[in-house]
């Protein structure tokens, strides 16, 4: 740092001391909340001990890795990672899909009031809690009483017992992710869409194009770069599993693990059931680290392509 700089920060802070004075909260508070708790990644290095506290307590053995040598010796560190992958990555496709689906459906429509209904029924899974879809699921799904062998059963068939088929899950979660989130993730794609110059559609109409062509090559183009946007921060979160779907959906059913069990949940249940607060620590901190090489390297690969359509 040259002589001349803590110079200009001094002069900035007098010219505009209002400024900084009003930004001051925020500041603090991020680094109340943010920074000063990330003291508490050393947790997943040490051997934690409640009377010692994260500074008292001993490293861990093997350099402080045994915590992460341990989730993945266990044989679930692969096998949750995977499934928190692929899940996130099937309702990120299928939920976003769906969105972009509902809101150009939602923007061609010509009435208005009609279009109003539509937007409003669609978007009110969002405000239904996971706790209540937990219930409707075991209600649909429960082996003795439950809405589907209820029908079965009237039409002279056997009962399915649901929860002895773990794959059967993977499409009810992936259900149930885009029936709750299609509405609210189409508002974004809709004001993107309203945002589109109407002189556009004109010209397009003006040259007779179907209402498939002016979606294809008016609609898609010009909200292209929201489209990247969303799924860039998406993928941010693809190892981030959403805790109150899974966990309210399967429950604690040990039959499902297999085919349910993400990094979320198992974390939970570990800290829960076991206690060993290193080794949930050591899967949440490795949990974030992939978070962010991932959208790093996604970042990149699309700033190559096209550096206008980058976050950083």
């Amino acid at each position: 740092m040259s002589a001349q700089e803590p110079r200009a920060l001094t002069r900035e802070l007098r010219r505009n001391w209002q400024l900084f004075l009003m930004v001051a909260p925020a500041v603090i508070l991020v680094l109340l909340l943010s920074y000063i708790p990330m003291s508490g990644l050393l947790v997943a290095f040490k051997d934690y001990r409640y009377n010692l506290g994260i500074f008292g307590s001993d490293w861990a053995s093997h350099g402080g890795l045994n915590n992460f040598r341990f989730l993945f010796l266990s044989g679930k560190g692969w096998s949750i990672t995977r499934n928190t992958i692929l899940y996130n990555l099937a309702n990120l496709i299928t939920s976003q899909l769906l969105a972009l689906m509902v809101a150009i459906a939602i923007t061609e429509m010509r009435g208005r009031m009609f279009k109003k209904i539509s937007q409003s029924i669609i978007f009110l899974p969002y405000f239904i809690s996971w706790i209540v879809v937990g219930t409707f699921v075991y209600n649909i799904f429960n082996y003795e009483y439950g809405t589907l062998n209820t029908i079965l059963t009237s039409l002279g068939l056997d009962k399915v017992n649901m929860y002895a088929i773990p794959t059967a899950w993977v499409f009810i979660i992936m259900f149930f992710n885009a029936w709750k989130w299609v509405g609210y993730n189409s508002v974004v794609y809709i004001a993107a869409i309203t945002g589109v110059d109407a002189e556009c559609y004109e010209a397009a109409d003006i040259d007779g194009a179907n209402i498939w062509q002016r979606i294809w090559y008016v609609t898609f183009p010009s909200i292209k770069p929201t489209i990247i946007v969303i799924l860039l921060l998406n993928v941010g979160r693809i190892l981030r599993g959403d805790f109150q779907m899974f966990y309210q959906i399967v429950g604690l059913n040990g039959q499902l693990y297999d085919m349910t069990d993400v990094i979320d949940t198992y974390v939970f249940r570990a800290l829960i059931t076991g206690g060993d607060v290193g080794m949930t620590a050591a899967a949440t901190l490795y949990q974030s680290v992939l978070c962010f090489l991932i959208i790093t390297v996604v970042n990149a690969i699309v700033k190559k392509i096209d550096a206008d359509y980058a976050l950083f």
